[in-house]
């Protein structure tokens, strides 16, 4: 699995925890290709770029889902990571996950189990969180049945897309939703696995940390109703209409640990 695997840092803006990304990742104990991908190029980027010795790549931006098909599209190995600035990744994520996609050479997509960073601390595992695991592992039980899986998402999205890694031989003309804002990754997981034939290997693990704060863009689209408009969107993909409004108002309750 020598140079087999890219993680591409997708940087926008300044943000105060990128260079711990970037630490965490060149702290795994396998080794990977580095790159940086960015549409707002700036002093902060391009200094740590330089400092790490990381490849700085960039393209017109216009939202996240045009700027992680951007990310992708530098990528030249045939597995791939998406790693977002302000998350960290545990040292043996890439070695565990390298491991999965060795085990299951048909995965489409592999990903693990993460925890929550706030004030740089680890948050207890809340109800939405272990909510989550179980549904992680009741997708698992048939990973390569496509109706299992869509039933499985038709309850909400457990997948962490930061914790996704992606099989791109396998996904060959996929991309992201332009237009969705909060629920593109959640509508990527729906299109792969209704579109595509292979895997979805789940690694049970809490491999890394997804960082909540109020400069997220998921907090943003949380506070201008944006996330509920789409997630009724995507509950509308494997419900009647009726049923999805009716999902929607407890899958609300789960924005709250978003503060």
């Amino acid at each position: 699995m020598s140079n087999q695997h890219t993680f591409v840092i997708c940087a926008y803006g300044e943000s105060l925890y990128l260079e711990e990304c970037i630490q965490s990742l060149k702290q795994q104990t396998r080794s990977s290709e580095l790159i940086l991908y960015t549409s707002t190029p700036n002093d902060l980027i391009e200094g740590l770029c330089q400092r790490y010795g990381i490849p700085l790549k960039t393209k017109p931006g216009g939202g996240i889902g045009k700027d992680w098909n951007n990310a992708l599209s530098f990528v030249e190995t045939p597995y791939a990571t998406i790693a977002h600035q302000d998350d960290v990744y545990l040292p043996d994520f890439l070695e565990k996950t390298l491991s999965a996609f060795e085990k299951h050479p048909d995965s489409l997509i592999t990903y693990t189990d993460y925890a929550e960073l706030q004030d740089d601390k680890v948050r207890p595992e809340n109800l939405n969180l272990k909510i989550k695991t179980g549904l992680l592992r009741f997708l698992a039980l048939a990973p390569s049945s496509r109706f299992w899986r869509n039933r499985s998402l038709a309850f909400g999205n457990a997948i962490c897309c930061p914790a996704v890694s992606y099989n791109l031989r396998a996904l060959q003309g996929f991309s992201f939703s332009e237009t969705l804002k909060t629920s593109l990754d959640w509508y990527g997981w729906y299109t792969i696995s209704s579109t595509y034939s292979g895997r979805f290997s789940y690694i049970p693990d809490k491999l890394m940390y997804h960082r909540i704060h109020e400069e997220s863009e998921t907090t943003a689209t949380i506070k201008d109703n944006t996330r509920t408009k789409e997630d009724l969107f995507m509950y509308e993909q494997f419900w009647p209409k009726w049923v999805a409004k009716l999902l929607i108002p407890h899958y609300e309750k789960s924005q709250a640990s978003n503060h």
